[in-house]
């Protein structure tokens, strides 16, 4: 079965580059749109989407909200944010809403589709670039706060999270610790099952959050 997918964001020709670049795609769908975040969540729950792209800002009801909303219902779609980069707090708060990642809008296509198979393999899609600027800049802000879950992560997995939060892949992790690339997706499972996390976007926010890493330390 094909990726079925929902574009959503308030300008017609950013959804019409959108859905060409997506349809263009063997085993990628489009199966609606949405101009605002009310409509979004009326599509979403008619056409069952697979992944959701999601602009931030938008009339009646934001993406953020909009996210959140989907993403607390039963089987939810998985959310890409879509941004333009200028609003730091909506992408930190959208991480914190379980979001599987977000992406530039002036990223290139190809980065847009690696980003749609990423997140539909049950991964997440953090932009290096976002990812760095966001989280240091908010997590700077408060003292770290120790979480008692971390007690039950053993070494190896508390070294996987440190490098999770690096925003970096499995195939780059299993090369940092010299192990194969299904050992990190078990390590990488059993952290998220532990932690009671639902992806790799809300482990680095929790990485930053309870102090395991620190704004500018690597």
């Amino acid at each position: 079965m094909g990726i079925r997918i929902v574009i959503v964001d308030d300008q017609a020709m950013i959804r019409a580059g959108l859905r060409m670049i997506v349809e263009t795609e063997p085993g990628m769908e489009v199966v609606g749109e949405a101009a605002d975040g009310r409509e979004a969540i009326a599509v979403a729950r008619r056409t069952r989407p697979d992944i959701v792209l999601m602009d931030i800002s938008m009339p009646r009801l934001d993406g953020l909200s909009a996210a959140r909303e989907l993403l607390d219902a039963p089987s939810p779609p998985k959310v890409i944010t879509l941004t333009t980069f200028d609003s730091d707090e909506n992408l930190y708060a959208a991480l914190q809403a379980g979001t599987s990642g977000f992406l530039l809008k002036v990223s290139p296509p190809e980065q847009l589709i690696e980003a749609i198979r990423v997140v539909h393999a049950g991964d997440a899609l953090l932009d290096p670039a976002v990812t760095s600027r966001v989280i240091a800049t908010f997590a700077s802000r408060r003292e770290p706060a120790p979480s008692p879950r971390l007690a039950e992560l053993t070494p190896r997995e508390l070294e996987v999270l440190r490098l999770l939060a690096r925003g970096i892949t499995n195939a780059e992790i299993a090369g940092e610790l010299y192990v194969g690339e299904a050992t990190v997706k078990t390590h990488v499972a059993r952290v998220l099952m532990k932690l009671g996390l639902r992806d790799r976007a809300q482990a680095v926010v929790f990485a930053y959050e309870t102090g395991v890493v620190r704004p500018g330390v690597t």
